[in-house]
């Protein structure tokens, strides 16, 4: 094949200059063979190879598997917590199945909802990978013979993105405390994690007991939300995707970091390819109401549970107050699980406005009780929003129920003629008493 007129001296303009001669493409191939040879999947990412990589990183730092003792510690803290509970809120308990899991057995546990929250940005992320290395910008013939090495750059691809948010998930299970510490469902059951709760525990004053048995309030009342308010989670994790489908690749700067790279080198693809930010979302009204939206119901979520918690454990456990403004650090200021979900869907997971929901919950049962506090979940349209959590007070003088009576008397009784005015009241005093 002869050269293209013009491209001669230009080896910018050769989208393959990266990868050299044939013999190099080869090895590459070669080099790769063991990644390209796993089965296909119906998603961008292979999840049996980022669970792997996960499940590498947190046995590189130590993951003991969890004693029996340390099971029963768990499970009867889970179990007291969630009688505690009984007293503070009137959903019913969440608590079925309490268990306690390495950070392995996290990992395995809660990917199914990784999946479900990842698989749409790294689609994106894989076909602009592909595009990025490969024969983009070639003329149809070279195209043509360059179908082969296309296939493998996507596959390659969907490999490196894996390896990305493997690392991503393994880093998280070294820091979590149970299942529900950014604030999502990851999972059906209560569980805490032994080794979590260790690392939470370190510098604080408190005995081991009180600190464990805190932590599993957290959990238990997290869950009595999850598995009682059947719109909650749909909500949650929808509003997750739905701002996640305003996030792009920003293909320039990914083009960048992967320009003159050497395939040859796996481990400099790989800090190519997350050494950046290379996620960045649509500055779009959908999108920042998206982002409103979210933000606000997991302030909402933290709210709800530090307020439920702080009336369970109150003249029960001597430090709750010390370990609830822990805890409300840890959320408030972000972390490295904040980063890593970021990392993961270009979203920080931060409660911005923790205190003011907690404040607006707080108002709301000294107003109505813990039966009017909770009954607000009964539908998403009675949930505070943005701007009630700005003015916590119209929104708990507000009624907790929307009178729909009079809309719907006027909508059955037929139009009045011209003079019945005069003879009629305007109806409005007596909707929604005797009845017609």
């Amino acid at each position: 094949m002869t050269d293209l007129p013009g491209r001669e001296n230009d080896p910018n303009d050769n989208p393959f200059a990266m990868f050299g001669d044939p013999e190099q493409i080869a090895a590459a191939m070669r080099q790769f063979a063991d990644m390209l040879s796993a089965p296909p999947t119906s998603g961008p990412v292979n999840w049996d190879m980022a669970k792997n990589i996960a499940r590498h990183v947190v046995v590189a730092e130590g993951d003991p598997s969890v004693m029996e003792g340390e099971r029963r510690q768990v499970v009867d803290a889970l179990n007291l917590a969630d009688l505690w509970l009984n007293e503070a809120t009137s959903l019913p308990s969440g608590v079925s199945n309490p268990q306690a899991w390495s950070r392995s057995e996290w990992i395995e546990k809660t990917v199914p909802v990784w999946q479900k929250l990842c698989d749409p940005i790294a689609a994106r992320m894989v076909e602009t990978m592909s595009g990025t290395l490969g024969a983009s910008g070639l003329p149809p013939e070279a195209q043509a013979m360059a179908g082969p090495l296309m296939g493998m750059m996507k596959q390659m691809g969907g490999m490196m993105v894996g390896q990305q948010i493997g690392q991503a998930i393994g880093s998280l299970a070294l820091e979590v405390i149970g299942a529900t510490d950014i604030g999502l469902p990851l999972s059906d059951n209560a569980a805490l994690l032994p080794g979590g709760i260790s690392a939470f525990s370190q510098g604080l004053e408190t005995p081991a007991e009180e600190i464990r048995l805190y932590l599993a309030l957290r959990e238990a009342a997290h869950h009595r939300l999850f598995q009682h308010v059947p719109w909650l989670r749909t909500h949650l994790l929808g509003a997750v995707e739905e701002y996640a489908r305003g996030i792009t690749v920003d293909a320039s700067a990914l083009e960048e970091q992967l320009r003159g790279l050497d395939l040859n080198n796996p481990e400099q693809l790989q800090q190519a390819l997350s050494g950046g930010n290379l996620l960045k979302p649509e500055e779009t009204e959908r999108q920042k109401a998206a982002l409103s939206r979210l933000e606000t119901m997991l302030a909402l979520v933290e709210g709800w549970v530090g307020t439920v918690v702080d009336g369970a454990a109150d003249g029960k456990l001597p430090s709750a107050t010390a370990l609830a403004e822990t805890v409300r650090r840890r959320r408030a200021t972000g972390g490295p699980a904040e980063q890593t979900f970021a990392t993961l869907v270009g979203l920080e997971l931060r409660p911005r406005r923790l205190r003011e929901a907690a404040a607006l919950w707080q108002s709301l049962e000294s107003d109505r009780g813990v039966d009017g506090r909770d009954a607000v979940w009964n539908h998403p349209d009675l949930m505070p929003t943005a701007d009630d959590l700005d003015n916590p007070e119209g929104f708990v003088r507000g009624e907790p129920e929307l009178d729909l009576s009079s809309l719907e008397g006027s909508l059955s009784e037929p139009p009045a003629t011209p003079g019945e005015d005069d003879d009629k009241g305007d109806g409005k005093g007596d909707a929604g008493g005797s009845g017609a």
